[in-house]
C-alpha cells in the first residue's frame, strides 16, 4: 500500500477550484497527535474545539463543522472511528458524535507502517502540506497541529505532483521592480533583495499557474497576511483589508489597516496585471469576511 499516494489523493469535494481542506487538516492533526502518543485516540468531544480553530484559521471563508472530516475521512482508508456502541462512525451529527463517545485515530495498518518506518510520518505530512496549503503557512500550520518535521523530510509524489517553475520568482520580482506591491518595501543587502517573495494569487496547490499574471511581489509580512486572507485584491486592483482583522497599535494601523483601498504598486508597464480569474479565486476562497472601507483622507 502506497501511503504517500493515499495522502495525496484524499477524497475531497471539489468544484471550480473551491477549497475544502477539512480532511487534510484533520489528517495533519492526527499525525501530530500520533507523534506524541502513538497509542492514543482522539475523542471528538475533546478535540472538537481544536479542529474548529484549525478550520477557522486555515480553512475556506465559509463556516463548517469538524464533524464532517471526522466522519468522512474514514472513506480514505487512513482513519477509523469507534463509539461506545462499537466500531463505525455514526455520521456527521455533532450531538451524536459527542453523546456516544465517538473517537477516531489512524487505522491499525497505517499506525503499523509509521512504527516500522518513522520517516514516513514526515513525508506524509509534507505531501498534505504541499498539495493543500501555500509554503508561507507550512511552519505555522505544523506548530498549530503539534507536528515536528525535519527540514529534509519530503515525499515522492510521483505523477500527482506538478513541478514548480523555478523562474517564476525572478520574473515576478522583476515585474514589480523588486518592491512590495502593497507597501513599496524594497530592502536589499548589497544587490540581493531581502524579505521580498513571489506570492501566488491563486495558490499553486489549487492549479494556480507559475505565471506573472498570477503572481505578486510581496514583503514577508504582507505575503503571510495575503495567504491568511487578511489582505486581498479587489476591482481596479485595489487592496482589500478584512474587517475581521483587529490591530490597535500604530504599526498595525500603518502597515495593514491603512492599506484599504490603495492601488497596487506595479507591475511595470508592458507586464500583464493579475488576471481577473485569479483575483476572483483568492477573494472567494482565501479572503475572510468583508473588506474595510478605505480610510477617510
Amino acid at each position: 500500500m502506497d501511503w504517500l499516494e493515499r495522502a495525496a489523493k484524499l477524497r475531497q469535494w471539489s468544484r471550480s477550484g473551491t477549497r475544502a481542506p477539512h480532511k487534510p487538516l484533520l489528517f495533519l492533526y492526527a499525525l501530530g497527535r500520533f507523534q506524541r502518543d502513538a497509542d492514543g485516540e482522539l475523542r471528538y468531544s475533546a478535540v472538537e474545539d481544536d479542529l474548529r480553530r484549525l478550520l477557522a484559521e486555515y480553512g475556506p471563508p465559509n463556516r463548517t463543522t469538524p464533524a464532517y472530516p471526522f466522519h468522512h475521512l474514514v472513506s480514505d482508508g487512513v482513519w477509523e472511528v469507534r463509539t461506545d456502541r462499537g466500531p463505525g462512525s455514526p455520521g456527521t451529527g455533532v450531538r451524536e458524535l459527542r453523546e456516544i463517545g465517538a473517537a477516531g485515530r489512524l487505522t491499525p495498518e497505517l499506525r503499523a507502517a509509521l512504527r516500522r518506518e518513522p520517516s514516513l510520518l514526515g513525508r506524509m505530512a509534507r505531501v498534505l502540506l504541499d498539495l493543500n496549503f501555500p509554503p508561507s503557512l507550512h511552519g505555522d500550520l505544523c506548530e498549530a497541529v503539534g507536528l515536528e518535521l525535519e527540514p529534509t523530510e519530503s515525499g515522492q509524489l510521483s505523477a500527482v505532483r506538478r513541478r514548480r517553475d523555478p523562474r517564476m520568482r525572478e520574473q515576478v520580482l522583476t515585474a514589480y521592480e523588486y518592491q512590495c506591491a502593497f507597501c513599496g518595501y524594497d530592502g536589499r543587502i548589497g544587490a540581493v533583495p531581502v524579505g521580498l517573495e513571489a506570492a501566488h494569487v491563486r495558490w499553486w496547490a489549487f492549479d494556480g499557474p507559475d505565471h506573472v499574471d498570477n503572481g505578486l511581489c510581496l514583503c514577508s509580512l504582507h505575503h503571510k497576511l495575503f495567504d491568511k486572507g487578511v489582505l486581498g485584491i479587489g476591482d481596479g486592483h485595489r487592496i482589500l483589508v478584512s474587517q475581521r482583522f483587529v490591530g490597535h497599535s500604530p504599526a498595525a494601523r500603518e502597515h495593514v489597516i491603512a492599506l484599504a483601498g490603495r492601488p497596487l504598486i506595479g507591475p511595470q508597464p508592458g507586464v500583464s496585471p493579475i488576471a481577473a480569474v485569479h483575483r476572483s479565486w483568492h477573494t472567494s476562497q482565501v479572503f475572510h469576511g468583508s473588506p474595510r472601507p478605505a480610510p477617510a483622507v
